[in-house]
């Protein structure tokens, strides 16, 4: 009800110039705040093996790395973790025929470094064959 008579009644409006405002300062400290990742990786799904395993390659090293970060050429452990180590014992069992395949047979705890320091000195010892050995997919 309207009790003044003369007078007529001001509708309520809303002031978009500072909801604007806030928003823009909002949009601005987002913006400042955020973090852009720059990957400098390549990503990647790492396969399951279904296969049978190849019984009939002769030249083989079996390297394994346990989840400790030891490392064993063909069942023989290597004096030490570092490359040269490493490497020094893939070129005594590489022996002098055809070019063997290197396996690498990684405990899925091992840390990612002692694989990476295997492949470094497979490099090392001039083997370009790596192959990795993987599990049947539990189904």
């Amino acid at each position: 009800m309207n009790f003044q008579r003369g007078r007529l009644r001001e509708e309520p409006e809303i002031n978009l110039i500072a909801m604007i405002d806030v928003l823009l300062v909002i949009l601005i400290f987002l913006m400042i705040t955020t973090t852009y990742s720059k990957f400098s990786g390549l990503e990647i799904n790492l396969p399951t093996a279904d296969a049978q395993q190849n019984k009939d390659q002769p030249n083989e090293i079996n390297v394994v790395v346990t989840a400790a970060g030891e490392v064993l050429v063909n069942k023989t452990a290597v004096g030490g973790r570092d490359v040269e180590a490493i490497a020094a014992a893939l070129k005594r069992v590489s022996g002098t025929g055809k070019e063997p395949v290197v396996i690498i047979n990684a405990d899925a705890k091992a840390a990612h470094q002692s694989v990476i320091d295997v492949m470094q000195a497979a490099q090392f010892a001039g083997l370009t064959h790596i192959s990795f050995a993987t599990q049947q997919a539990q189904r």
